[in-house]
């Protein structure tokens, strides 16, 4: 277990939504969601900080080996030291929790199946829900409020705190364990229980928006155009890379690009880079140090350089999905809509204490092309939307030549 591997995000939702920004796959070749994130939602499921304010490596490891010597506990040792040492994004795992976050990196996670993001008016509303999940068995549906988890009211809490207790993060909760919610549609409130499960999801999604508004007004014969594609993409797990350059290739030559990474709370920095690839033609994606070694990430060359692109974001748009942001935004490929991103940029490593336990602490922080840095700030997009973001991408693009 060598090498930078790892960023996570907030401590309450990191484990469970795969925030990790993990490099070590990057570096060989060249980090869901009782709700995932889902373009606006959130489902179950990175510098102005310097590398010298972390908490050392070997101080961390030195502390777990001499509590796993006098028989106690390391894992406990290890996260005193880490919630001392001022490392915001710092954690410690027992081995059966980092395996559980290993395996939400291939897109396996626990929690109910329900994709939730902020509505109009402000509420935390159902925007999916997962297919023969624990949520689809109770008959909650898209368009449901989420007025309380286990009795908490929530409408004033944000979506990833939500989030995080729909998948019991903060409890450790297991699959079958229970979680009440409060539901409402229309002036009806009723109570469902739900059990826990082990679900997979699939964190790429294509549809079609349809040909313009010009074209589809016109009956007299058919558009030339196809419309517009829409690649909403959830996490960067395993694969998902290959999926959105997959989604690319395979649109119509004359269909411009809606990539919706609102809510995408990161994953591994591989996918993120060869989502990248798909839209560049080779060149910086981002640089990076690592106990302060310098790095750059690059894209392959390839990529559809002339198809419009517009890229949509939030305030849940998160490290791995900042990096492939920031990097589209400098290189002049793509124009960004939405609202400033979550603010993510640094670069965690793990490592394997005594006793068994696992340690992820910072070790450096990555900038964008032009060498911005994301951490604390986020990234700005080109045009601030508040309400109906998607509709004014949609615009944006049709007057880009994409269609809508």
């Amino acid at each position: 277990m060598s090498g930078p591997t790892q960023c996570f995000g907030p401590r309450g939702v990191r484990r469970g939504a795969a925030l990790t920004l993990v490099f070590a796959g990057v570096l060989a070749t060249g980090a869901v969601t009782g709700s995932l994130p889902r373009g606006g939602a959130k489902s179950e499921a990175l510098a102005s900080r310097s590398v010298a304010s972390t908490v050392d490596q070997d101080e961390v490891a030195d502390a777990a080996a001499r509590a796993v010597a006098d028989g106690k506990s390391g894992k406990e040792a290890a996260e005193e030291v880490v919630s001392r040492s001022g490392d915001r994004w710092g954690a410690v795992y027992d081995e059966r929790q980092y395996e559980e976050f290993e395996q939400a990196l291939d897109g396996s996670y626990t929690g109910v199946g329900i994709a939730a993001k902020r509505s109009a008016d402000g509420q935390v509303e159902v925007a999916r829900v997962q297919p023969g999940g624990p949520a689809d068995r109770a008959g909650i549906e898209p368009g449901d409020l989420l007025r309380t988890i286990d009795g908490h009211r929530v409408d004033k809490r944000p979506v990833a705190e939500v989030v995080a207790l729909l998948r019991g993060d903060r409890t450790e909760a297991a699959a079958g364990s229970t979680v009440v919610l409060g539901i409402g549609r229309g002036a009806r409130l009723r109570t469902e229980t739900l059990h826990r499960a082990r679900l997979t999801t699939d964190p790429v999604t294509v549809r079609r928006l349809g040909p313009p508004r010009s074209a589809a007004s016109s009956s007299s014969s058919p558009s030339s155009s196809s419309g517009a594609v829409m690649i909403e993409v959830d996490s960067f797990t395993r694969g998902s890379g290959a999926k959105v350059r997959d989604a690319v290739r395979d649109a119509p030559s004359d269909a411009g690009v809606l990539l919706d990474l609102r809510g995408n709370s990161g994953g591994l920095v591989a996918e993120a880079v060869t989502a990248a690839s798909a839209f560049l033609d080779g060149g910086l994606v981002a640089t990076y140090d690592v106990h302060g070694e310098q790095r750059a990430l690059y894209a392959q060359p390839g990529g559809d350089t002339g198809r419009p692109l517009v890229v949509l974001v939030d305030g849940g748009t998160m490290s791995a999905a900042e990096l492939l942001t920031g990097a589209l935004q400098d290189r002049g490929r793509a124009v960004t809509v939405g609202s400033r991103t979550f603010g993510k940029g640094s670069v965690q490593m793990p490592s394997k204490l005594p006793g068994g336990s696992v340690a992820e602490l910072t070790v450096g922080h990555y900038r964008t092309p032009a060498g911005r840095t994301v951490e604390e700030h986020g990234i700005t997009p080109d045009l601030a939307v508040g309400s109906k973001a998607e509709q004014r991408a949609e615009t944006v693009l049709s007057g880009l030549g994409g269609g809508s």
